[in-house]
């Protein structure tokens, strides 16, 4: 008998599984291994990422020449050497990851970097760094909009790695549930990256520096900040959704129109990715699939080994399991933030679900569903 794919997920089943509670993703044993795995060793990278994002916000503010920014780690010849023959984890993917959120600026943490109290913190920190730094007081008077807005992504390089603290925890504490048993299905991971979004939401986002012996609040917890709808929605947003195309692989040129003007139209984030791409130059996510093929761990290094063409393409599996997580990940964050509870009975609070339901599945209709099955 020929074997037949099954269809596509259309708009009305994704709306359905995601008011009944059925994961996206289809709940089979191979996909459990993978998605599994696949965060384990993507939380331990995450890990690396956010120490040193947290550690950018804390020492590298108006820093002209930031050539140290990767060393949290402390600075040696050893880790020099290392930093320049590649044998590191590659921080221009969070980078990366950084300036997809900072420029497509979604949500209230880029709200706030536009406010009035905003602009008066940076026009302070300015004040204070420019009496001991004439570059940054000759830049300053040239072009006053450089260091405010300097400071505005230094900022969401603070709080990305905060967000990226509590997912890295998340992501570890999966796998460990998992070995134990109390993780065994698809569900179980939705509902376990759910639970520990909900669990963090409310947690403040806030951002202090020392500048000329004072201590400044550029994210004061006045401002009401909070890590899921001020963080978490804002990255689902820029990385999962809109990205940004990769050099070498559209034409950034005007003339030939293959990027749209509309940033909200744009569809090269990761649940769109192809992931054939990976490995190439100048593709972002290669960086994280060297970073996490370094980190993983050997169960599903002996599934790639009799999947795909075993090591040979490796990078590639990974990319295609990093995805099926991804969906994992978007999967939670609509259930986290659902207007009601799924079993509510409230006719007027069911109808708010269905549209909350139908308008994400709508977005989700573009992306790579052929990755659910």
């Amino acid at each position: 008998m020929p074997h037949t794919t099954p269809p596509l997920p259309d708009h009305e089943e994704l709306v359905s599984r995601l008011l009944a509670d059925v994961p996206l993703l289809a709940d089979t044993p191979d996909h459990l291994l993978q998605v599994v795995n696949v965060l384990e060793s993507y939380g331990l990278v995450l890990d690396a990422y956010s120490r040193n994002l947290v550690y950018q916000g804390q020492t590298q503010l108006l820093n002209p020449f930031p050539t140290l920014r990767f060393f949290h780690e402390g600075f040696s010849l050893q880790r020099l050497w290392s930093h320049w023959i590649g044998d590191r984890i590659n921080f221009e993917y969070a980078e990366y990851c950084q300036k997809a959120m900072f420029w497509h600026g979604t949500g209230g943490l880029d709200a706030y970097l536009d406010s009035d109290p905003f602009q008066t913190v940076c026009d302070r920190i300015i004040r204070l760094k420019a009496r001991r730094d004439p570059l940054l007081a000759l830049v300053n008077g040239l072009f006053p909009g450089f260091a405010p807005e300097a400071i505005r992504s230094l900022t969401t390089i603070y709080a990305l790695g905060l967000f990226w603290r509590v997912m890295s925890d998340m992501f570890v504490d999966l796998a460990r549930r998992y070995r134990i048993g109390e993780v065994a299905c698809v569900n179980d991971v939705v509902h376990h990256i759910r639970d520990g979004l909900v669990a963090a939401a409310a947690n403040p986002i806030t951002y202090e520096v020392q500048v000329g012996g004072e201590t400044i609040w550029i994210l004061p917890p006045e401002a009401g900040l909070t890590f899921l709808v001020d963080v978490a929605v804002p990255y689902v947003e820029a990385v999962f959704f809109r990205g940004m195309p990769f050099l070498g692989t559209v034409s950034y040129n005007a003339q030939a129109q293959q990027i749209s003007p509309d940033q909200s139209s744009f569809r090269y984030g990761a649940l769109y990715a192809d992931p054939l791409p990976s490995m190439g130059a100048g593709i972002p996510p290669s960086l994280c699939m060297q970073d996490m093929y370094r980190h993983l761990p050997d169960e599903l290094s002996r599934w790639y080994d009799s999947h795909g063409r075993g090591q040979a393409d490796v990078h590639v599996q990974i990319c295609i399991s990093f995805q099926k997580s991804m969906f994992c990940v978007t999967n939670a964050a609509i259930a986290g933030t659902m207007p009601h509870p799924l079993n509510v009975q409230d006719p007027e609070s069911q109808a708010a679900n269905h549209a909350y339901a139908s308008a994400w599945a709508e977005r989700l209709m573009g992306t790579r569903r052929d990755a659910l099955l």
